[in-house]
This record gives structure tokens, sequence and C-alpha cells, in this order.
């Protein structure tokens, strides 16, 4: 292990021998916890290997978002593994039903002779409709991540659920608290093999659920979850497997997008995959995602990755004009401690992506809503790190038709002869519970760098702590007295600038910034010779040059 190696580890915590050993080395079988920890996993296998011992009808309802999609993926190639046929994947429509279990779907589900609900990714909020669906012969697994919800008095409300399974229960003696839906959905799975091979239903090879971990890396790094103990191993194979995967929807995304499969990092998931599974149920059918991922037909493949890539486009187009007349109204005096804004022609299932937009930029949580059918409001909200916004909703519950979510990002629903209270209760919700964000909590660079000290041996080392991302950032460098000699825009908009800088007798290498252009380095060009910036070591991958490049983060006067 390199020093660089040791200060990166270092600067995360790590330390001890035991803990750099388990963040550098990965291991499936010991860094993997026993799912049976979780409270009411045993009630939840067997309820399981009863359902299939009696081929019952099975419904794995699960989110729309890239969590809950993949989530119901895993679930579906489970239920076909181990050959029990008689299931059906339903997930909501995210405008016509909204987030979570409803009664007509239920109601659908009894007519049609289910016997057994499991859900991913949703249903920890879902009291009155689990309660409906027992009454009426119908068991619900509830496998979820969200928080619970809680009474005035701040006591935890489950649903009355056969089982109910999630690392978020007050109380809770599983120890890792910050999965994904997927991964909780992984755990049910993990249980039911191992109590299927015990009692001799099944002959699963142990193992083979190993090759479900692509939805669940899929899923782990797009819903943005902690990259750190057992996320940062589920996450670390199933890249693995992505890079191997067979699933046609996945190679032809690949080829369409030019990515190198076998190269594949947790920035294609996030850039190429989570954005695309994600559209088709913000502004068309999460079906058209579910079908990508589980088709075994080459052609239906190819003619739904170019479906999800004109919707992507589609979608481009919308976000920018919310934000177009989102900053004209903030321009005009709508700058508040909280910024909560919307329009009735803005479609819902975009606002989300268009209010992490507006975090970046005005740093403070940000409520936008819009319209879908029917009078209802439909929004998102996202966290400025200075709340958890669910606990935000909460206190303004007597107003909100409903909410949900995590920490950081939610969505909510209100009534429009509501929403003029609204913005009042967030912010005195935001000044009673909001803390200071302290120096520790924003991202410092990792190490001061000398252009001389980048080489290839050096990003191998910093390629040893990937994946990256929440909990486990990319390492930050200062580089300071930087020369440029070329300055560039590029990207089919040039919206990207390019920089190519050096440093005395070290020979110059690029870096670039997305969604940047020159005005500011020209600005700084004109008084002064060198800059400073923070920036990224990565490779360069554009026509598999295989280079060395920097990616900028901050630029700044020497």
């Amino acid at each position: 292990m390199g020093l660089l190696t040791k200060k990166l580890l270092a600067n995360r915590g790590i330390k001890d021998e035991e803990d750099i050993e388990k963040f550098l080395y990965p291991d499936y079988d010991k860094h993997l916890h026993d799912p049976f920890l979780f409270t009411d996993m045993d009630k939840a296998a067997e309820r399981i290997l009863i359902a299939v011992r009696n081929k019952e009808k099975i419904i794995l309802y699960t989110d729309y978002d890239t969590d809950g999609i993949p989530a119901g993926v895993l679930l579906h190639d489970f239920f076909k593994e181990i050959g029990h046929s008689n299931f059906e994947n339903y997930i909501p429509h995210r405008n016509d039903e909204g987030y979570g279990l409803n009664q007509n779907a239920i109601e659908l589900f009894q007519r049609n002779g289910a016997r057994l609900i499991i859900t991913a990714d949703c249903g920890i909020t879902d009291i009155e409709e689990i309660s409906h669906a027992q009454k009426n012969g119908i068991d619900v697994i509830v496998t979820d991540h969200h928080l619970p919800l809680q009474d005035e008095f701040g006591s935890e409300i489950l649903p009355n659920a056969y089982a109910v399974i999630n690392p978020k229960r007050k109380g809770e003696r599983y120890p890792f608290q910050m999965l994904c839906g997927a991964g909780v959905a992984f755990k049910l799975v993990q249980a039911v093999l191992s109590a299927g091979r015990e009692a001799g239903d099944f002959q699963v090879p142990p193992g083979r659920e190993k090759w479900f971990l692509d939805m669940v890396a899929i899923a782990t790094i797009s819903d943005r979850v902690p990259l750190v103990g057992e996320n940062r191993v589920l996450a670390y194979y199933g890249l693995k497997v992505l890079r191997k995967s067979p699933r046609w929807g996945l190679r032809k995304l690949f080829q369409k997008t030019f990515t190198d499969q076998s190269r594949l990092t947790e920035e294609d998931v996030g850039f190429i995959i989570g954005p695309r599974i994600n559209v088709a149920s913000r502004i068309d059918t999460p079906w058209k995602a579910f079908r990508l991922l589980v088709t075994n037909d080459p052609l239906e493949a190819e003619e739904l990755v170019l479906e999800v890539n004109a919707l992507n486009e589609r979608r481009k187009g919308i976000v920018a004009g919310m934000l177009k007349e989102a900053k004209r109204k903030i321009n005009a005096g709508n700058l508040g401690e909280i910024i909560l804004l919307g329009n009735i022609n803005w479609h819902p299932g975009a606002v989300g992506l268009a209010a992490q937009t507006l975090i970046q930029e005005y740093n403070r949580p940000v409520f936008l809503w819009g319209r879908g059918e029917g009078s209802v409001l439909k929004g998102s909200c996202r966290s400025d790190g200075a709340v958890n916004v669910v606990e935000l909703m909460n206190f303004a519950r007597d107003i909100l038709l409903d909410f949900g979510g995590h920490e950081g990002s939610g969505g909510f629903s209100v009534a429009p002869e509501k929403l003029h209270l609204l913005e009042e209760k967030l912010i005195y919700a935001y000044r009673l519970i909001k803390k200071e964000k302290t120096k520790e909590e924003k991202q410092n660079t990792d190490k001061e760098l000398a252009l001389s000290e980048i080489n290839k041996e050096m990003l191998d080392e910093i390629e040893a702590l990937a994946p990256f991302g929440e909990g486990n950032p990319r390492p930050l460098f200062l580089l300071r007295d930087i020369s440029i000699s070329d300055v560039q825009s590029f990207g089919r908009d040039k919206k990207h600038l390019k920089l190519l800088v050096g440093h005395s007798n070290c020979a110059s290498i690029p870096a670039i910034k997305f969604f940047s252009d020159s005005s500011a380095v020209n600005n700084l060009l004109e008084n002064e010779t060198n800059i400073m910036l923070k920036a990224h070591v990565e490779r360069d991958m554009f026509r598999n040059a295989h280079g060395l490049r920097l990616r900028i983060v901050e630029i700044e006067s020497a």
C-alpha cells in the first residue's frame, strides 16, 4: 500500500489494519451481514416458501425510480430462478397512482387471486392500504429503507403487515442502516435462498444470487446511499457483474452510448444507466425501464434503448425550461430561506431533477411542484444538508396530503387551496431544526499535488478506493501555480470547458470542467499569469485514449 493510499484512507477515517483490509479488499462472504439479523426476516422467508410450495400468486410491488425498478427486476429474476412462475411485477404510475401502495391496486390484486404482496423500496408508510390488504386475505411483506412514520409524540408507526423488514426501524438489530431499497430486497433473497436450501425446496447453487448484484449496484449508486460498509461490498461486486452482464438491454445501451462495458465505473451507472431508468417513469411509463432490464430479446432491447434515449433528450428540454422560469422567479425577489416554487404546467415527474440543480446553485432547501392529472399538486424536494426533509415535511403533515423520502430528498402532494400555508410552515420548521454545516462537512482537498506527481501508478492508487460516491468522495487535489496554454469549449452545445495545463518543466495535461464556459478562466488570466485548481485525477477514456486528465472542481487565482 502506497503513501498516497494511506493518506486518502486516513482522510476518510480508515486507519486500523482491519478497517483498511475491509475497505480495500471487500469480501462477499466475510463482509456481508447475516440477513436473519433483520427483525421479521425469518417470518418473511418462511411465508415466501409457503407461497412457493402452494403455488400462490405473488405480487412484487416496487417503486418507480432507480432504486425500485432494479429491485423489481431483482425479485423477478429470483422467482424465475427458483422456478416459481405464479408471480407478477407491479410498478405504480408516478403521476396517475403516486408513490407507494394504493387501494385500487390492492383490489385488483384481490380480484386476480393474489395471496401475497412483497414490496421493495416502498410500503413502510402505507398504513391503511396494508391493513386493507391483510383484512382481505392478502399477506404483505414490506421491504423498505425509508423512514417509518411517527406520531406527534415521536413514537414509531409501522404498518400491520405480515412482516416488516427495514433497517431504519427503531431498535432494529441489523448492524447496517444505510441499505437502499434494492439492497434490502437482496437481503430477503439471500434469506429465502438459505431457508429454501435448508428445507430442500430448491437446489439453487450457493453464490448464484451474486448475479442479481448488478441491479443492487445500479440502485445503490443511483439512490446515493453512502458507499461504505455493506453498501461498498454490494456496489463493488455489483459493478463486477455489470461489466460482464448478459442483459440485452444494458448491452445495447452501452453500445449506443459508446460505453466500454468491461471498464464500467460508478460514474457510468450515475450518468448513463440511472437517468434512463429514471426518465421512463418521470415522463412516460416505468415499464419501459423494467422491460429494458429484463428482456431476453435483442431486437426489443434495441427498440427500448432508442425510446429511453429519446425520452432522456426530451427530459433535458423539460428541466431546462423549468430552471429558466424558476431562476427568473427567484431573481425577481423570491429567494427566501427555503425555495418553494411551482407551476401547474410543470411536469411533476421532472421537478426533482430541477430541484437538484437549484440546490447546487442556491444552497438551501428546494421544494418544487407541478400538476399532472387531477387537481392535486405533486412535488419533489431536496435538502441543502442542514436539514432532514422528511422531518421538515413532518412539521407540515396537517397541510400535506402525503409525503415521504430520505433525509436528503423526498416527495409530497398538497391540495391547491393549502399551498399558501406551506411555505410559512416549512420556514418555521427549518429555523427550528436546521443545523449549521461545519467545515468537516464540506469537502476539503485530500492533498496538495504537483503536476509532476501525476502518473498512472498514482491513478492506480486512487482507483483502489473506488467505487466513489456518497460517504466516499472521489479524492480532490489542490494544484498551485498552474499555467494554461490552451482554452477550448467542447460538447455538442459547447457547454463544457477544456484546458491544457502545465507547470514549470512538466509536460502539459488536459483538464476539463463540465457545464462551464471560458469566461471565468479568461477573466482570471487578464490579471494573473497562473491559476490554482481543485481537481480530481482520472483516466481519460475519450476515444479510448487511456491517458490521464484532471477534472476541475474549482478554478481560483494563484
